[in-house]
């Protein structure tokens, strides 16, 4: 088996290695990156994952199982051994702010050291107090007060300015994957906030730019990602998900955790019809002494528990909304992705309920990517691929001499770019 390489020169060929540590799942992938943008899925691991709840680490040694099985799985198939991943993380409760920063220019051309120093000013500008910076990208740039500016280098301006996106988290929760991951015997080459990733795989770049708030919906959490003038401006999470509705239907009619997530897959909708009145389900018992005593219900009184969650989830979700002022004309579309967003009608139900446009997003732009792992389950793995690809500068863990250079400024200008060569 060959080993990854550390790292490679840029317009050569790359390979790297991603996880997405979930509260049911670890998934793995390793994709190759060619010269030309094109991104290769090579291999693919995944493994259930008992070790986390709310996305938290809560049993180091069952972590550290499903993180090895699943890169084992992915290293096998793409003959290749994995040194460092770059891994999500989606619990320690995600918060995002901007900070602005700008310099005087005095009328020159901007140079590379000019865009050194603003970073480095931006730098300076982050105070993330007790909390852990997860990262903290250029966003946007502005000239004498004129924003949108995508690559400064070689304009005059009097002043230079900048917005950082900067995503903090709780420091333990970090720690502690860390630890998970050094226990699988890889390195960690870096974190990325879940619905950073999930939008890099799930969103078209006119959303990003006139508004668009990204749902994920996890087995453990749901993280809300808004997004305007074509940059992530605010991150939220919210300690309920999928594995909720399951729990619900389990306790609600007596059964297994397993059936009451097959029954959630295969029975489960958003919405009731008339059909789901008549139609009656039975339920299989918890323990086999019950075997001559199964119940049936109609499936419309699975359909209104799996509802009363969701009215929660999502009462919760308008309140994080409001909060990162997604309101007014330009916050008219949603898009539901992760694991959640698979069950039936749920684009509807949230359409009503939000009073906003919405659409089921899904991972684009991988070639290669299996059937299995084409889904809203897999859009933070799928965009954490595309986060490695873009190389984006992180101002905070990166020296300020490290230059994004021209070509390189803001990690969606970079995905776009991407985009366009496949």
């Amino acid at each position: 088996m060959a080993k990854l390489p550390l790292s490679a020169p840029r317009g050569s060929d790359r390979t790297v290695a991603v996880l997405d540590i979930g509260t049911s799942k670890v998934a793995a992938l390793i994709a190759r990156i060619g010269a030309d943008g094109m991104l290769q899925v090579i291999g693919t691991g995944q493994k259930p994952c008992a070790g986390l709840k709310r996305g938290l680490v809560t049993n180091f040694e069952k972590t550290e199982t499903a993180i090895r099985g699943a890169m084992d799985q992915a290293e096998r198939a793409a003959n290749v051994q994995v040194q460092f991943v770059h891994a999500s993380i989606s619990a320690g409760g995600l918060q995002s702010t901007v900070a602005t920063t700008e310099i005087d220019i005095a009328g020159a051309s901007i140079t590379p050291a000019d865009m050194d120093t603003l970073r480095i000013a931006g730098r300076e500008a982050i105070n993330p107090g007790t909390r852990t910076v997860v990262h903290a990208q250029p966003a946007l740039y502005a000239l004498d007060g004129q924003a949108g500016v995508e690559s400064p280098v070689g304009f005059h301006a009097d002043r230079l300015g900048m917005d950082v996106h900067v995503v903090t988290a709780d420091t333990p929760p970090l720690r502690n994957l860390y630890r998970a991951i050094n226990n699988a015997h890889l390195g960690l080459r870096t974190l990325v906030a879940s619905p950073l990733a999930a939008s890099l795989a799930c969103l078209e770049k006119e959303e990003r730019d006139l508004g668009v708030a990204l749902i994920e919906i996890g087995a453990g959490v749901t993280t809300v990602a808004v997004h305007r003038f074509g940059m992530l401006v605010g991150v939220a999470t919210i300690p309920m998900g999928a594995n909720d509705i399951t729990a619900d239907i389990a306790s609600t009619f007596a059964i297994r955790l397993a059936d009451a997530e097959r029954l959630k897959a295969l029975e489960g909708a958003a919405i009731a019809t008339a059909k789901d009145n008549s139609e009656i389900i039975e339920l299989p018992p918890m323990s086999e002494e019950g075997m001559g005593e199964q119940t049936r219900v109609p499936r419309a009184q699975i359909i209104a528990v799996i509802r009363q969650r969701l009215d929660m989830i999502f009462s919760a979700v308008e309140q994080q909304l409001a909060s990162l002022g997604f309101t007014g004309p330009r916050a008219r579309q949603v898009v539901l992705t992760g694991g959640g967003a698979e069950l039936r009608a749920i684009a509807e139900y949230a359409q009503g309920l939000l009073g906003r446009n919405v659409r089921i997003g899904r991972p684009m732009g991988l070639i290669g990517l299996p059937p299995s792992q084409s889904g809203p389950a897999f859009a933070t793995l799928a965009g954490l691929v595309m986060f490695a690809a873009a190389e984006e500068p992180d101002i905070w863990h990166a020296p300020p001499n490290q230059r994004a250079g021209p070509e390189r400024t803001g990690l969606f200008a970079a995905l776009d770019r991407l985009r366009k060569s496949f």
